[in-house]
């Protein structure tokens, strides 16, 4: 009978190695690949607010050119451009922190107590 116990363990040590070869093929390679996804996100957030504004600004001096508004027009623009790209520029903050918290699996932050009750 010992030699049972013999073949159980060797079938699984192959076992345990044929894991950690499959886990070594499939695990995903250690890269620069969540530096760069936040720095392209980056860029994006900044082009959101400058666009929002540069579109804007491009409105109102459309409206400034046909209506008898010379600078309202422009101002009104760029002010409502750069409402715009703050909203655009949150959404797609939030978004990403929703993302990110979905891949952390959702960890509650730790909780600081309050010292103020200690006067």
């Amino acid at each position: 009978m010992p030699r049972a116990d013999e073949n159980r363990e060797e079938a699984l040590k192959r076992l345990d190695e044929r894991a950690a070869a499959l886990q070594a093929r499939t695990a995903k390679p250690a890269s620069h690949a969540a530096g760069e996804a936040a720095t392209s996100q980056a860029w994006r957030i900044l082009a959101e607010l400058l666009g929002g504004v540069l579109i804007g600004l491009a409105i109102g001096a459309v409206i400034d050119r046909f209506l008898p508004t010379k600078p309202w027009g422009m101002i009104g623009g760029v002010l409502g451009g750069f409402a715009l790209s703050l909203y655009m520029a949150r959404r797609t903050a939030n978004r990403l922190m929703a993302m990110a918290k979905a891949e952390q699996g959702d960890t509650p932050l730790p909780v600081i107590a309050d010292d103020e009750d200690e006067d």
